[in-house]
């Protein structure tokens, strides 16, 4: 069970990095970026409520003890990505995405001190490599761009993705269904995203545009449904350290895209980052092995 469960974890990644693609094609169609985190949310929370009320109308059933975690969890997700967002254009890509994937550091942290995981040499070297080749493959050695608010806004959504791990392994600890976690995460993430975007703006860029529609429907499905719900499903047999650490190829498969899609170079600080990146998942793999 644990080898699916890195498989889920990895392939979770690779849709994860797809968001620049999403990204690169909605944006100059007029949606922001707490927009498209909108979308995201919206999108997936019709998709996964649609899935379960037509398959098994059993799984919508939660307790109040339940229903205020999966809150949590959906609020956890939003404001990773409303932060994520922020750190960008108050800074840098390269400087957002370093700082959000502290996270592992803070999950492992916090599972060794409160959920009684063991912290190994081979965690610890993993989330080292782990986290220096997300900064090679996002081009920090490059130029990094200071921003006292930029870092802030970086910090904070590491510690947004975080507690959203926190709160999901510990759904998964009390043996919650994963389908019902993701879908209230999902639907607790859209109705908070409904109140502080513009949903009329969104809704009519999608009416005037159909391919926008499309890319729309496609970034809540890539980047939210198929992702979370994967990763949610591998924290069932995964120590929520080692998950978020291997949540991590995100970046790397952001990377990969932007190179076969956008046409963007991949220079030496970038295939460095992808060799600690892929030694480091090797590692974890051995380890839980």
């Amino acid at each position: 069970m644990k080898k699916i469960s890195f498989f889920y974890i990895i392939l979770a990644g690779i849709f994860w990095g797809t968001s620049g693609i999403f990204v690169h094609y909605l944006a100059p169609m007029g949606l922001s970026s707490l927009q498209m985190t909108s979308v995201r949310g919206v999108v997936s929370a019709a998709l996964m409520s649609g899935y379960v009320f037509i398959h098994d109308r059993s799984v919508f059933k939660a307790n109040l003890r339940d229903i205020v975690s999966f809150a949590c969890s959906g609020g956890a997700m939003y404001l990773t990505a409303a932060c994520y967002f922020g750190a960008i254009q108050a800074s840098s890509v390269s400087t957002a995405v370093v700082l959000m994937y502290t996270a592992p550091i803070i999950v492992m942290i916090y599972s060794v001190l409160f959920m009684d995981e063991k912290l190994t040499v081979i965690k610890g070297i993993s989330v080292v490599s782990m986290v220096v080749g997300c900064g090679l493959v996002s081009g920090i050695v490059g130029g990094l761009k200071f921003s006292a608010m930029g870092i802030l806004l970086g910090f904070l959504a590491g510690i947004f993705y975080s507690a959203y791990n926190i709160f999901t392994k510990m759904q998964m600890r009390k043996k919650c269904n994963p389908v019902t976690a993701s879908m209230y995460c999902f639907i607790f993430m859209a109705l908070i995203s409904m109140v502080v975007s513009n949903p009329v703006s969104t809704v009519s860029v999608a009416f005037k545009n159909p391919i926008a529609a499309l890319l729309m429907l496609g970034c809540g499905v890539c980047t939210c449904v198929l992702p979370y719900f994967l990763y949610t499903l591998a924290l069932k047999n995964l120590p929520v350290g080692t998950a978020a650490s291997l949540g991590i190829v995100e970046p790397l498969s952001a990377t990969l895209f932007s190179v076969a899609f956008l046409g963007e170079k991949l220079d030496i600080y970038s295939v460095l980052g992808i060799i600690f990146i892929i030694g480091a998942v090797f590692l974890l793999s051995r380890e839980e092995n």
